[in-house]
């Protein structure tokens, strides 16, 4: 057997246990560092609750659905989001477009292609104009 009782063997052993303990010890910082994320985040973002934060995090090392619950903390603006619900909820929201609604601003671009020519972008307003005028030539 190749290596068995020379000193390459001895260097050998030292390589693997300097690789070994190398990878525990990168294992350990990447997972400090994945743990402490929530922190890290709440006190860029000057969070209100970095102190509950701060114990859901070390709490979820033991417990690990513990610090699901801080990383959501963290990272989800609790007043923004509430006041999001309350206007999904009472129908205030004007970011909600209803599948039936036709457009009719004016600035919002549609894709328009006729005959000949090359696609274009146009108003929505133009888009109907334009329609009206060829269903009338038509005629």
């Amino acid at each position: 057997m190749p290596f068995v009782n020379s000193g390459v063997d001895t260097a050998l052993h030292i390589v693997a246990a300097v690789v070994l303990l190398g990878t525990i010890a990168a294992a350990a910082i990447g997972f400090w560092k994945i743990h402490e994320l929530p922190i890290h985040k709440a006190s860029t973002k000057q969070h209100h609750q970095i102190g509950l934060i701060t114990a859901l995090t070390w709490i979820g090392f033991v417990w690990h659905w513990v610090w699901v619950i801080a990383v959501f903390i963290a990272f989800v603006d609790g007043e923004q989001a509430l006041r999001r619900i309350r206007d999904i909820w009472k129908g205030d929201d004007e970011s909600v477009v209803s599948p039936y609604s036709q457009p009719d601003d004016t600035t919002e671009p549609v894709l328009v292609q006729s005959g000949n020519a090359e696609p274009s972008v146009k108003s929505a307003k133009s888009v109907t104009t334009l329609k009206a005028k060829e269903e009338a030539e038509h005629a």
